[in-house]
């Protein structure tokens, strides 16, 4: 079986989150696929009905893609309705080297990359140090959405 995985987020603005996650994950726009100027123009060319396609929606790229190519695509998928509780699923983005990183190192790494991200449009919602040797911190997305910096 050929399997694919792209990891699919509910949002109110995908510019917004395109900017802010492309800087999160190292990742990158990915531009419209070969012949088609915008995504747009590609739904329409594929037959996807104008009413399926908000105004404004997929002129610009709204899904990120890893340069490197081992991450999976994510796309910001446009819904009429906001979130309203908390995420069931969420990222860890893990920049601190693992356990056999001391955690002074790691706690360092964690907060730099924290105020990148802070910077990007993230906030800060709680700090996890109360275990011996552990040090995450949970964000959230410009849009709300919960992930760790560990």
């Amino acid at each position: 079986m050929d399997l694919t995985l792209q990891l699919t987020i509910d949002c109110a603005d995908p510019q917004v989150m395109v900017a802010f996650w492309t800087q999160a994950l190292g990742y990158e726009p990915e531009p419209p696929p070969d012949g088609h100027a915008t995504w747009r123009e590609y739904w329409q060319g594929m037959g996807v009905p104008e009413e399926e396609l908000p105004e404004g929606a997929a002129e610009s790229p709204e899904s990120i893609v890893d340069p490197e190519g081992r991450g999976p695509r994510v796309w910001f998928q446009q819904v009429p309705e906001p979130k309203t509780g908390k995420n069931r699923m969420h990222l860890d983005l893990k920049v601190g080297g693992g356990r056999d990183v001391p955690v002074a190192i790691r706690a360092r790494r964690v907060d730099e990359a924290v105020a990148r991200l802070t910077e990007a449009g993230a906030t800060v919602l709680r700090i996890m140090d109360e275990r011996e040797g552990y040090y995450a911190i949970v964000m959230q997305d410009p849009e709300g959405n919960e992930f760790c910096v560990a």
